[in-house]
C-alpha cells in the first residue's frame, strides 16, 4: 500500500496549483485523508483534512484559498491551491487512514515540492 503525490511545482504569487495523491495497493476502506506541509526550518503542519463522511477543516492561513476534495472511487485526494503566497512554499505531504490487510493504519506519501515565487 502506497500514497503517491503529484502536481507540485513552481507557481507565481497569486496563481493556482493543484496537487493530487493516489492510494495504490489493496485497500478495503479509506478513512480520513489530509495534506500536511513542511517548510525549511519549520515543523510539519496540517494544511487541510477531509473525513470519509465529507467533512473538512483547514489551517487558518489557507481558509478561503485552498480546497481539499476526494474521489473515493479513484482513491485520490486533491488540494486545490488558489491565490498562493510565498509563505505557502513547502513540501506537501499527503496522509491517509487506510484499512489494508487486517487493520487500520496511517500512511504518508513521499511529498511534493510547491514553490511560490516570481
Amino acid at each position: 500500500v502506497q500514497l503517491q503525490a503529484f502536481g507540485g511545482g513552481l507557481v507565481q504569487p497569486g496563481g493556482s496549483l493543484r496537487v493530487s495523491c493516489v492510494v495504490s495497493g489493496s485497500v478495503f476502506r479509506i478513512g480520513a485523508m489530509g495534506w500536511y506541509r513542511q517548510a525549511p526550518g519549520k515543523q510539519r503542519e496540517l494544511v487541510a483534512s477531509t473525513t470519509s463522511e465529507g467533512g473538512s477543516r483547514y489551517l487558518d492561513s489557507v481558509k478561503g484559498r485552498f480546497t481539499i476534495s476526494r474521489d473515493n472511487s479513484e482513491k485520490t485526494v486533491y488540494l486545490q491551491m488558489n491565490r498562493v503566497k510565498p509563505e505557502d512554499t513547502a513540501v506537501y505531504y499527503c496522509n491517509a487512514d487506510l484499512f489494508a490487510r487486517t487493520r487500520w493504519a496511517n500512511y504518508w506519501g513521499q511529498g511534493t515540492q510547491v514553490t511560490v515565487s516570481s
